[in-house]
């Protein structure tokens, strides 16, 4: 028999990812006469190191320089100590082994972020302050705020997304009060910068603000009231592409300045790589109106990262960070140079990327990340656990959750662990009342899908359905990240029908009131900053954990299946979700879930 538990600090002395260069002890308990510890750096040789046997136990004590580690535990008779599903060392024959980071010794990341909740705003569609706006005549303006966006073709067949609802910054402004009541920190904006489309993802001009959304002085207006209401910005950096329709391509000669469409004598030509000029050249995923840029451009380096470049003038400015769209599609060398620019600019703004898998060991285009080493990212969008909620919420797939959390505890730098973006919806993803409750989109047209709504026959499940997936949000390690809507119980499939304009007086009571509810529960318990976790029980449909720190701790029960668990216990518990309190015994019972505030020794059976 052996046992290895990486999260317990006798096995690993340090949970997760490692400091570089410090001291680390690996123990494996188990009696047998000899034991290797074999590691190797990603892309480096296998090292073999044995074991000293102590005990009932054998040890090991050594420090690893910055990178990416795998290792197991080698018996030198063709059996290994490797990683299991529940991430345990488990006897073997097959090699399977656990991962090992170590970071940069000097890696923060501004503490500001841990406890906090993030509110994204789709900016065209939040809110809308001032009427009558003048636009021009290639683009659409809905007079009706309530109207869906467009989804059809044009006659071309082609989606412009270039019809717009009129919401701004001020708009924005103007709600501040109210993102305040829902306990919000951080306000992340899609792109504010003057474009041709709605989304804004096709940049025309990053030194100005579009005017459909306002200007200069009302970005710093909101940049300074958010402030008053402890909130801050954090923007949109789009930096592999640009728009076609851009001061640096000009292709529809729209901007005074000669773009490198127009011109291979354009100071901007050297941005972009053309196969053929004018009308042939890279775009992103083939999308000709997002003309891809050189990133190894030293004119583009200079102008995003340079001392008076885009990045500098928006964090002096007094915004939080910024969070780096298709991040893994920029070279590492360039991430590095973003981070420095943000860094210099204001050392305590904070840098998230989107990154859709692993951030810690993730492979692109051929070659290894290293956003979690020190010197690219603070955090990133948490993508791999929005999903393992879902598949827990829908169909009772506690064991893969539990997987996914372990997985990032194991693998992430703490600090960067309770950064985290946790998110159940985006611009990029349909509403996650749409993903839990509504009907299967496959196969069904837009015009279809925007015709679908839950029924209210099952709007009651479909609410406990989103109360369970967002207890889980709000709970675990991370920041929860609310796109826009989604507290008051918006629905919508793929885009553009999940970027449909706030519901204002039409808000789903029920669902916001929870919402304030966990964002005071976050607040009010110092333990969903930082404080570790522990799993306490997992089965196929029951996730039970708890959050603890030197001031607080908080159990988490969630039941999505149809049986009834019971669990005995010592003394009182206050479950604070009824407000009821129980003495020595409780009943998770069916599709329930619960919170409880107490002190407690307890044991789980099914009944």
């Amino acid at each position: 028999m052996c046992y290895y538990n990486p999260f317990d600090k006798f096995y690993k002395s340090q949970t997760g990812a490692v400091c570089a260069n410090e001291n680390i002890t690996f123990r494996i308990k188990g009696d047998f006469s000899c034991l290797f510890f074999c590691c190797q750096k990603d892309g480096q040789e296998l090292c073999r190191y044995k074991m000293q046997k102590i005990a009932d136990y054998f040890e090991i004590e050594l420090s690893f320089s910055q990178g990416l580690y795998f290792y197991y535990f080698d018996f030198g008779d063709g059996n290994y100590i490797s990683k299991n599903h529940e991430f345990l060392g488990e006897l073997s024959n097959v090699k399977t082994p656990f991962q090992l980071t170590a970071y940069n010794k000097n890696f923060t990341v501004p503490e500001w972020i841990y406890g906090g909740v993030i509110y994204q705003i789709f900016p065209d569609r939040f809110n809308r302050a001032i009427e009558n706006k003048q636009i021009a005549d290639y683009k659409i303006l809905h007079k009706d705020w309530n109207e869906l966006p467009i989804f059809s073709p044009n006659e071309q067949g082609e989606i412009t997304n270039n019809d717009f609802f009129g919401g701004d910054l001020k708009g924005i402004e103007k709600k501040l009060s109210y993102l305040s009541s829902l306990g919000v920190s951080v306000i992340y904006l899609n792109p504010i910068f003057k474009a041709y489309s709605n989304h804004r993802y096709d940049t025309g001009d990053y030194m100005q603000i579009d005017d459909l959304l306002g200007d200069a002085s009302d970005f710093k207006s909101l940049i300074e009231k958010a402030k008053e209401h402890g909130i801050k910005i954090i923007l949109d950096g789009v930096f592999n592409h640009t728009g076609d329709d851009s001061l640096y391509f000009n292709k529809y000669n729209r901007y005074d300045e000669i773009g490198a469409y127009q011109s291979e004598k354009s100071k901007y030509f050297d941005w972009y790589n053309f196969k053929y000029f004018p009308n042939e050249y890279d775009s992103w995923w083939g999308i000709k109106t997002l003309p891809a840029v050189n990133e190894n451009n030293e004119s583009y380096i200079d102008f995003i990262t340079g001392e008076n470049g885009v990045l500098a003038h928006y964090t002096k400015l007094g915004i939080g960070g910024w969070r780096l769209d298709v991040v893994d599609e920029l070279p590492s060398f360039f991430v590095k140079k973003i981070r420095d620019a943000v860094k210099k600019a204001d050392n305590n703004a904070i840098i998230i990327g989107e990154v859709w898998e692993d951030p810690s060991n993730k492979i692109s285009y051929g070659k290894r990340r290293e956003y979690f080493q020190g010197n690219e990212l603070d955090s990133t969008m948490n993508y791999p656990l929005k999903n393992a909620i879902i598949n827990f919420v829908k169909f009772g797939d506690a064991k893969n959750l539990s997987h996914v959390i372990k997985t990032q505890i194991e693998h992430y730098p703490h600090n960067a662990l309770h950064a985290l973006m946790n998110i159940l919806s985006t611009h990029d993803t349909a509403r996650i009342l749409t993903v839990l409750a509504g009907d299967d989109a496959e196969g069904k047209s837009k015009t279809e899908l925007s015709a679908l709504k839950i029924c209210e026959e099952k709007m009651g499940y479909a609410r406990f359905l989103l109360k369970t997936a967002t207890l889980l949000q709000f709970t675990l390690c991370g920041v929860p990240s609310v796109y826009y809507g989604d507290e008051v119980g918006m629905q919508g499939y793929g885009d553009p029908l999940n970027r449909c304009t706030f519901p204002w007086g039409q808000e789903d009571k029920d669902i916001y009131n929870w919402f304030v509810f966990l964002s005071s529960l976050r607040k009010n318990y110092s333990a969903f900053k930082t404080g570790d976790f522990e799993e306490v029980f997992c089965t196929q449909n029951v996730y039970i954990y708890k959050r603890k720190d030197e001031n607080s701790e908080v159990l988490i029960c969630l039941n999505v299946g149809k049986c009834e668990y019971c669990f005995d216990f010592i003394g009182k518990m206050k479950e604070i979700i009824t407000q009821k309190e129980y003495q020595n015994k409780f009943v998770l019972k069916q599709k329930s879930i619960a919170i409880f505030v107490a002190n407690y020794q307890s044991e789980y059976e099914e009944v």
